[in-house]
């Protein structure tokens, strides 16, 4: 059993009647040489190159119970990677189409012809023609053997050259899960992954170049809650889930409260590593630490080393060490590990993270330097305003800021989402979301929640009246929660303004706060760089522009608690 993948340029001709052939032959190398690079990185290999035609295999001459699904997702990468291809070579027009057919095979030993024959390899070129361009489609036993990670919608049947019966064929969405279905649901009413394509390419890129480079690396990527970073991380798991390769993948969450969490994402990490249940007994995690280190470590002196350092930060050791001793410690440790396989450390909610275990990533990346150790942190802006200076100004760092989604991209999330969702309805949710999806995924919660929505077919249909769209309580506790977690004085202003309306000039700030004017202007600096507030620049009117808030639901929310604290006052007073 073996897949095959037939990928085919189109508009290709017209890009090359423009040029001269050396820019062609230049554009032709590139192009076979990015998807030489995805289909390895999937574990397939080039089964020949025709024309600007690409043919690859998966399970010849070395069968594996995932080549189909391996197959696909290279599909999907090589035709997004040529539509970015075609706008760097400002040719838009350019696309690819891919068609992926799995089935019995002959293998060809001798060199020089290929590595498979038969009819299921002529039939992967016919499924490709059908495509449109942009896509990926595949046939019936593909499906069956992807769809527990991989979505698809029915393309219809289609009368194929050299096939007495239509071909019942399937236009892949996208992939839902890791290999085999792993992890699939971990994103409840997951919707198309949209808006930030640009910057998961950016982070698979600097992940590959930390392999091939055996260099450490740190993206640090921020924005405010809900806008997509947890989705982010949730599509490069995905991604790295699906290559070839083996990575070693470590994700640890910052907690915001709690005694004992100084480094808890990072022994978060370990536990996992070494299979130790967080409610596990000392005598459990001692003898796990003991064959875990075993089996990373081979130098018994090491392992004598690690096992105080690694055993406190686990909880198992009452040795007193200074910070430095355990750094060297665990970093020696993340070491042997990328020693084996490259090691990824997803660190998330690192606005609530202690400087030591931002301390700790800066010194991995300054002394683990030539090991291929990639550090994703996701946090809130709020982490710059407690640490100057996060992210560090390091060439082996890459800030990645995460704007909100434009409206088309909420728009198109929704659509995928809801089917039948109203017109109306779909625009009040869209502008009511102000560009961050998990508005609008806690909006559609929220009518589900109420009967007005009804899941059917793996989507979810209008069943009932819409109604107004009141703020969920899920987004009320994310926004109380965000608004509490401000300085008392900024706290106090942003009750204040809440009165003002949607936007408002600096000068009338004045009149409902009694706090000096220069006050007052850091306190506004520091909730637009919270992204509490924003600035509204107009150099045609007298203030320079306004401020208002980043957004309205922020503002409700703001609302709601000024009311609440001026009824519990009254309440106080009678």
């Amino acid at each position: 059993m073996a897949s095959m993948l037939f990928v085919d340029l189109v508009g290709f001709t017209t890009l090359a009647e423009s040029r001269d052939a050396e820019d062609v032959r230049e554009l032709l190398g590139r192009y076979f040489d990015t998807a030489r690079t995805i289909v390895e990185r999937y574990g397939g290999t080039i089964e020949k190159f025709i024309g600007d035609a690409i043919m690859a295999v998966w399970g010849a001459p070395v069968a594996r119970e995932d080549d189909a699904e391996r197959a696909v997702r290279a599909g999907l990468d090589i035709v997004d990677a040529v539509a970015v291809f075609g706008e760097e070579v400002s040719s838009p027009e350019l696309r690819a189409r891919a068609g992926v057919v799995t089935g019995q095979v002959a293998s060809v030993a001798s060199p020089g012809e290929g590595l498979v024959v038969g009819d299921r390899v002529n039939t992967a070129a016919r499924v490709q023609s059908l495509a449109e361009p942009g896509s990926v489609y595949v046939d019936e036993l593909t499906r069956q053997v992807t769809s527990a990670s991989i979505s698809y919608q029915d393309a219809g049947e289609h009368s194929v050259k050299g096939k007495a019966e239509p071909l019942r064929l399937w236009r892949v969405q996208r992939v839902v899960a890791g290999v085999s279905g792993a992890h699939r649901g971990e994103e409840e009413l997951e919707a198309t992954f949209v808006g930030r394509e640009s910057e998961l390419r950016l982070i698979k890129e600097l992940f590959h170049a930390t392999v091939d480079r055996s260099s450490a690396r740190l993206v640090a990527v921020s924005g405010t809650a809900g806008v997509g970073k947890t989705r982010l991380r949730w599509e490069f798991f995905k991604y790295i889930d699906g290559l070839a390769d083996l990575m070693l993948w470590h994700s640890g969450r910052c907690p915001s409260y709690g005694d004992g969490v100084a480094y808890w994402a990072l022994a978060e990490m370990v536990r996992a590593r070494l299979g130790v249940p967080e409610e596990a007994e000392a005598a459990e995690t001692e003898a796990k630490l003991a064959a875990g280190l075993e089996r990373w470590v081979p130098d018994a002196g090491e392992r004598e080393f690690l096992t105080p350092r690694i055993g406190a930060l686990i909880g198992v050791s009452e040795i007193a060490l200074s910070r430095q001793e355990l750094f060297a410690g665990w970093r020696l440790f993340f070491e042997r590990l990328a020693d084996v396989e490259p090691v990824i450390m997803v660190f998330e909610d690192l606005q609530w993270a202690d400087d030591g275990l931002l301390d700790f990533i800066e010194y991995l990346l300054d002394w683990a330097a030539e090991r291929p150790i990639f550090i994703l942190a996701l946090g809130r802006p709020e982490l710059g305003e407690r640490r100057p200076g996060w992210p560090p100004s390091r060439p082996a760092v890459t800030p990645l800021y995460l704007e909100p989604l434009r409206h088309q991209a909420i728009a198109a999330l929704l659509e995928d989402l809801v089917e039948g969702l109203p017109a109306g309805a779909l625009e009040r949710i869209v502008s009511q979301s102000e560009g961050i999806p998990l508005y609008a995924l806690e909006t559609v919660r929220a009518l589900a929640d109420r009967g007005a929505l009804d899941e059917s077919n793996g989507r979810l249909t209008v069943t009932g009246d819409v109604g107004e769209l009141e703020v969920p309580a899920t987004l009320s506790s994310l926004l109380t929660a965000r608004l509490d977690g401000l300085e008392p004085e900024e706290r106090a202003l942003v009750k204040d303004l809440a009165v003002m309306g949607g936007s408002f000039p600096r000068a009338a700030v004045g009149a409902v706060s009694d706090l000096p004017d220069e006050r007052i202007d850091a306190l506004l600096s520091a909730l637009v760089r919270k992204q509490v507030l924003a600035v509204r620049a107009d150099p045609l009117s007298p203030d320079r522009g306004q401020y208002a808030f980043a957004q309205t639901l922020l503002r409700t929310v703001a609302v709601i608690l000024l009311v609440a604290g001026t009824a519990a006052i009254l309440q106080g007073v009678l």
